[in-house]
Formats: structure tokens, C-alpha cells, sequence
């Protein structure tokens, strides 16, 4: 957003005309804003918590759809599909999406380094003639929903037959996996069902290259955040081994224990990865989705209380490394499990664990749902009650360190079978939400949004506002503003902008020096009290606006 200053005078004329001639004579200080003690929240309407879905694109699971390969237009229907998508989050009051950008080894974006990705198109390395992550970045900030770009690291494909499988000369001309047939390895080995191809994650140039190649979109797109999944070493499948003995004899930097050094191998491309996300843009999030164990108790005391499968075992992921030395700014685990006698895998046993594992850190806990369970019968009875998922956000109450939650995926919280999504929107998301801020990030304070107008008309109570003065680049300029609205005419004080009682409604800035909202939810004849905040890209929250009275 272009910096927008007012001059000393007209600030000075703006504060003064909005408390002065605004100002109704019975309108009296709130005893919070006089006040240091703790504001009481509603813990059904919190001020800030991280809410979003996972928009898959590898094998058409959410965006785009296959269908909208043979479309007419085949731009403007995958651009209306990812559009819907957002409404669907936005009537969520969701604050955020997750979005699958780079799902094997491919790129939704011109990239110098990967080919086109045929979700697309249907045709591995086919230009589609437009820039889609530059319209999934700009249609997200639009609504002022974050933009995190989901990568996989290491898949190069899908099992045949509707993926390239094992074989190399199936994948796009030019592919990098075919150049270096050396980075890769099929796993399950070929000729077995399942077989796919991965890039080696032992080999270091291997490790580079796709840093390189998810840094292109880093540097090139305004995302907020990067986020990985659960993928690394591939998942076990029968008794196969990884085939890297070679890699491991010629790269082993002085580890004896395989399974050690392939741990390693994974600390090192998140350390790694997150350090050239911070020096290039260190206001851009880095965050993990893991699988939802990371060790069970009866192998390792500091594990959880389950015993299912490990990740830290099956595909190397050190999880709980990675939060204690803070490499990440943020962990999804996927709690695809229900709350109940589950001694693999109890949700009641797995939150708290998290919760504690976080405890002490700068990394931020938000879990992943299972949405895609909801009324499957293949899934067993207990996802057949309709609150399964909102009694998972009503347990995550318990714990302050859940800050959030991802729903996989966005067709699945479309579908809402059983009326589970409508529950759980109304039970827990009724109000919007700010994102989580994250104190470790840079930042620079934000002055206060000035209303200059509030002014009933046909349609609601349109606010008009300007920005009193922004600073230079991303630190320091105003990304967003919180709209708080108050009944009645006096001025609510610290507290009232405590919890999201009030919050109304989040808006990007637009470029200019004045933006305008129109609060369609007025009641015609009611008086109203505003008041907006100032959001920086990390969601750091300036003070409040002077207050704006609507009188009639």
C-alpha cells in the first residue's frame, strides 16, 4: 500500500472533529480504559485465532476441479471455483487458506526451475496461459484472507495409472527428475502398485535445489506464509526399504545410524528452509503439518500417550526438534482421530501433548481436522455424531496454546455432511477473527486509523477512514483494518476491544488515501459506536481509532 500521510493540521482537525463534534454529551469514559486489570473474554468469541482450510490441488482433491480442464474457458472456471472457495471461507469467518502450490515437484506458477503442474491442465508441463498463483495470492488479500503457499517437497509423482509412477520419461520434457535421474528414487519399487518417484533427500544438491525451487515463489508472490505437510521420506509400504544405500555411504557426514542421518537430513532442510524464508522475507511464516504422533510413550518417555504410528520413525520427521529449536513458526499436527477409547490415537491424549510440547517456545499450535470424516461411514460411528469436530474445537479450549485450526479440505467443509461444518461455524466461528500475532517477527508500531465520516445510508452505515501516516515498505504500513462496532453512544475503553464481541468485520487497505466500509448489518434507527484498528502484515494491531457515533 502506498504511504499515506495527513499533514499535521488536518490530523490534528480530523482527531479533534471526531471527538469533539461526534461526541454525543451523555457519552462517558469506559472504567477499563482507566484500568490495568485483566480484561474477561469470552473464550466463543476470541480476538484472535488462526482459521483456515486446506485447498489441495494434487489429483484435483479441492482446486482446480478436473472438470474445469475441458471447460470452455478453462481460466475463468478454475478462477470462479477458487473464488467460491474463498466465499466459503469468508461466510466461515475464516482468516486464512492454505493453498497447494507446488504439489509434485511442479509449479501453479511460471517457475525458471519446475514445470507447469498438469492439475491445471491435464498435461504435465503444459502452459496454462495465465499466472494462477499470482490470482490465488491476489483474490486471498482481496477478502484479506492470509495467503500460505503449501509445497511438498519431495513427491515428484502420483502412482500410474493416473500418474507418472515410477517411470521418468512419463514426467514433463525437461523435467529436472529427468536430467538428474540420480536425485531420485521409486518407492515402492517399480513394478509394485503404488510406485512413485521421490527426489532423494540425502543427496545435499537434492536438498538445495528444492529450496531454490519454493524460494522462486518466496521472492516472486506476496504470500504470508509457506507451509509443508507430513511428507518427507515416503510413508513405509509393506516391507520395502528406501533404496539408499548408496546415498547414504557417499553423504553419511559421519552418522553411523541410518535412520539418525535421514532425520538429519530432513533438521537440515527445515533449518535451512526456514532461514532463507527469514533473509528474504521475515515477515513470511514458516509452518509444518506433521503427522499427529511424533512418539509413542512406551518407546520414548517424552512421547504421548498412543500408540500408533511414529513419525519420527516411519518418515524421519523430528517434529518436536524443530519446535524446541524453533525452526518453525508454526505446527498443523493432523489430529485425524476422535475424541474417545482410542489408545492408538485419542484426540483428548494428542491435544495436550502438543499443547505442552509447544509450551515455553515461540512456535504457534494450531490443529488439523479431519472435515473429510465427518459422515463417512467408512470411518466408524463416532464420526457419525454431527458435533465430533465441534467437540474437538470446544476441547481445544482447554489449552491456550491451540491458537487455531486447518480443516482438510475445502471440499470436504463445502460438503458439510451430517450439518457438522454449520455446528462448528456457529459454536466456535460465529464471530471473525484476527490472525495470532507473532511477537518474534519484526515490526515497526502503527498509528491509529482516523474515521473521518460515519453516515447512515440505504444500505447500512458507511465509515469512511484514512490512515494517519504509514511506514516505509512492509514493516510499518498498515495491511488491514479491525472494525469494532459498540451499541449505543459511549466510549467502550480498553476491554471492549478485548475479545471479537464486537469485531464486526476485517478489511484489506487499498491503495489511496481514504477507504470506506459499509456495515450492511446496521439496524436502521439504531445508535452505534466505531471504532477501528490498524493491522501491519504480521497482524500487530495498532491502538484504537477515536471513537465514531452514529446518532440516527
Amino acid at each position: 500500500m502506498k504511504a499515506t500521510r495527513l499533514g499535521a493540521a488536518g490530523l490534528v482537525a480530523a482527531l479533534l472533529g471526531t471527538l469533539v463534534t461526534s461526541t454525543p454529551a451523555n457519552a462517558a469514559p469506559d472504567a477499563a480504559s482507566t484500568t490495568t486489570a485483566t480484561c474477561a473474554t469470552d473464550p466463543a468469541t476470541p480476538k484472535r485465532q488462526f482459521r483456515a482450510m486446506w485447498i489441495s490441488s494434487v489429483v484435483n482433491i479441492d482446486w482446480p476441479s478436473k472438470a474445469s480442464q475441458t471447460s470452455p474457458d478453462q481460466v475463468a472456471a478454475q478462477q470462479t471455483e477458487y473464488r467460491e472457495l474463498l466465499d466459503l471461507a469468508q461466510r466461515l469467518n475464516h482468516n486464512a487458506v492454505v493453498v497447494q502450490v507446488r504439489p509434485t515437484a511442479d509449479a501453479l506458477w511460471p517457475s525458471p526451475y519446475e514445470p507447469w503442474s498438469e492439475y491445471l491442465t491435464g498435461i504435465r508441463g503444459q502452459d496454462p496461459g495465465w499466472d494462477p498463483l499470482a490470482f490465488l495470492v491476489a483474490e486471498a488479500h482481496r477478502r484479506n484472507l492470509e495467503f500460505h503457499a503449501w509445497f511438498n517437497p519431495y513427491r515428484v509423482s502420483m502412482p500410474a495409472p493416473g500418474g507418472a509412477g515410477a517411470d521418468l520419461a512419463q514426467l514433463a520434457p525437461g523435467h529436472p527428475a529427468r536430467q538428474h535421474p540420480d536425485w531420485t528414487f521409486a518407492y515402492p519399487p517399480a513394478g509394485v502398485a503404488g510406485s512413485r518417484l521421490y527426489y532423494n533427500p540425502g543427496i545435499p544438491e537434492v536438498r538445495e535445489f528444492v529450496q531454490t525451487a519454493m524460494m522462486d515463489a518466496v521472492s516472486r508472490y506476496d504470500i504470508d506464509g509457506v507451509h509443508f505437510d507430513d511428507y518427507f521420506y515416503p510413508y513405509p509400504s509393506g516391507t520395502y526399504q528406501v533404496p539408499d544405500d548408496a546415498t547414504f555411504a557417499a553423504y553419511n557426514r559421519g552418522f553411523t545410524d541410518r535412520a539418525d542421518w535421514r532425520r538429519d537430513n530432513i533438521n537440515l532442510l527445515i533449518q535451512e528452509m526456514n532461514g532463507k524464508i527469514k533473509a528474504a522475507k521475515p515477515w513470511v511464516k514458516f509452518g509444518v503439518s506433521p503427522f499427529g504422533i511424533w512418539r509413542n510413550k512406551a518407546v520414548d518417555p517424552l512421547g504421548s500417550d498412543t500408540t500408533g504410528s511414529q513419525s519420527y520413525d516411519i518418515i524421519s520427521a523430528d517434529t518436536r526438534k524443530w519446535i524446541k529449536q524453533e525452526w518453525i513458526d508454526y505446527v498443523v499436527p493432523q489430529l485425524y482421530w476422535y475424541i474417545g477409547q482410542y489408545p492408538a490415537a485419542d484426540y483428548a491424549r494428542l491435544v495436550p501433548w502438543w499443547a505442552e510440547t509447544v509450551r515455553g517456545t515461540r512456535v504457534q499450535l494450531y490443529i488439523g481436522q479431519a472435515d473429510y470424516k465427518s459422515g463417512d461411514a467408512a470411518y466408524g460411528p463416532f464420526w457419525q455424531n454431527p458435533s465430533e469436530l465441534s467437540d474437538h474445537l470446544t476441547l481445544n479450549q482447554a489449552y491456550p496454546e491451540v491458537q487455531g485450526n486447518v480443516h482438510f479440505s475445502a471440499v470436504q467443509v463445502r460438503a458439510n455432511r451430517l450439518g457438522a461444518t454449520d455446528i462448528y461455524a456457529a459454536e466456535h466461528y460465529s464471530r471473525p477473527a484476527l490472525v495470532p500475532a507473532m511477537p518474534h517477527l519484526p515490526a515497526r508500531p502503527l498509528l491509529f486509523p482516523v474515521v473521518t465520516k460515519a453516515a447512515r445510508q440505504a444500505d447500512g452505515v458507511r465509515l469512511t477512514w484514512r490512515q494517519p501516516a504509514d511506514g516505509v515498505g512492509p514493516l510499518g504500513t498498515a495491511t488491514s483494518y479491525a472494525i469494532y462496532r459498540f451499541d449505543g453512544t459511549t466510549l467502550p475503553g480498553r476491554c471492549g476491544t478485548a475479545d471479537a464481541a464486537h469485531l464486526v468485520d476485517t478489511v484489506r487497505a487499498t491503495p489511496g488515501g481514504s477507504q470506506s466500509w459499509v456495515d450492511t448489518s446496521a439496524v436502521p434507527g439504531r445508535r452505534y459506536t466505531y471504532q477501528l484498528t490498524a493491522l501491519d502484515r504480521s497482524a500487530n494491531e495498532s491502538p484504537t481509532s477515536p471513537p465514531a457515533f452514529v446518532l440516527r
